[in-house]
């Protein structure tokens, strides 16, 4: 009864809420003409190809379930302020509905020159700033999943573009808590070290079909030891999009590197124990091309590739500390401009740390229906 209560709270909440277009927000305005409802839900089912259990029966679990289910309110406020404000009310995350995003923009020059302040994702990473509704396979890269996380952010961005019909450069750059989404960085609180993450993008456009991106992000994580002393966490990215003739080509790479103590008497990846700060150095990347055919019949096929430096990451709920790639094949069918069908087959090779590759029994079959208002 208190999660109905808290439900229909959050929907009145944001009714009561409302600006072009936010570039860092999970869904943008249709128009400008005072508060509007916004949102998308993607019911999905999964079937996964899991090998056979010790009696030699098959495992292939399945299952319906909503992948995200969003509902938020954008507007403006005279002169030049905007807001937005995103809640889930898919199970999955979290069991009840939650905030996403809340945040206000003031663009006293226009597009050149913005602040934004509040909830909302990092600059980091293609796939990342990629909205949620507008990704070409159901799954975000792993690389992007391990690398970029966490996602969201309670932080303080200056971002804008230049270019007089489109945006030659656009940059972003922000200081954040680095905890996570609705998390303080309290010190001692919530794993809180009173420090914050530097993040930043900038993507370049020399033509209207090519982008070429970067990024970075810095920052302390986790609680500060006995000693004063935290991990510290250093990423940087590069990518490229091209997009003409009814073809969309994007590449990603990503690197990480994590410093932070261990404890002593064994440790992950062959590391070196005995020193105080061993550091892992991680990596991953993808390529992915689709092509839209004139039926509104979009082919994706996808490669990427993740490499933990044998550090434990988790896939689909099992933990585990080699490097894998997936190649995901994929048909999106659009209905209409708001309604999308998505089938992604993946694929997965899993390689342990002496480069032998391993199979196994892990592939699934995705299937998502989006519908967005």
């Amino acid at each position: 009864m208190k999660k109905a209560i808290l439900s229909m709270s959050i929907v009145f909440v944001l009714s009561l809420f409302s600006v072009p277009v936010h570039s860092q927000g999970c869904v943008e305005a249709t128009s400008d003409a005072g508060p509007q409802l916004v949102g998308y839900i993607q019911p999905e089912f999964g079937h996964y190809f899991y090998g056979k259990d010790n009696n030699d029966n098959a495992r292939k679990p399945s299952s319906f379930y909503f992948r995200r289910a969003r509902i938020g309110v954008v507007g403006s406020i005279p002169y030049d302020v905007s807001y937005y404000v995103m809640a889930e009310f898919s199970p999955i995350y979290k069991g009840y509905p939650f905030l996403l995003d809340a945040f206000v923009s003031w663009a006293p020059v226009g597009k050149y020159f913005k602040m934004s302040f509040g909830q909302f994702k990092s600059p980091y990473g293609l796939e990342l700033n990629t909205p949620c509704y507008g990704l070409y396979t159901i799954n975000r890269s792993l690389a992007s999943e391990q690398l970029a996380s966490p996602y969201r952010e309670l932080q303080f961005m200056l971002l804008g573009a230049f270019g007089k019909e489109r945006d030659i450069v656009s940059y972003k750059l922000t200081i954040m808590n680095g905890t996570g989404i609705n998390k303080m960085d309290a010190y001692d609180e919530d794993g809180g070290n009173n420090q914050k993450d530097l993040a930043g993008r900038v993507v370049v456009a020399p033509w209207e079909f090519i982008k070429v991106g970067g990024g970075f992000r810095y920052g302390l994580w986790g609680k500060k030891d006995a000693d004063g002393d935290a991990k510290s966490r250093s990423r940087y990215g590069v990518d490229l999009s091209f997009n003409k003739w009814n073809l969309r080509v994007q590449g990603e790479y990503l690197w990480g590197k994590d410093v932070g103590k261990i404890a002593g008497g064994g440790g992950c990846g062959g590391k070196d124990v005995a020193a105080d700060y061993p550091a892992y150095n991680k990596n991953g990347y993808m390529f992915m091309a689709m092509y839209m055919t004139p039926i509104r019949l979009e082919p994706v096929i996808k490669y990427e590739y993740y490499n933990p430096d044998g550090t434990d990451y988790k896939f689909f709920g099992k933990t585990q500390d080699y490097a894998m790639s997936t190649i995901t094949f994929g048909i999106n069918y659009f209905l209409n401009e708001w309604t999308r069908i998505q089938v992604n087959y993946l694929y997965n090779a899993e390689k342990k740390t002496n480069g032998v590759v391993n199979e196994y029994d892990n592939d699934m079959l995705l299937i998502q229906v989006q519908a967005k208002f």
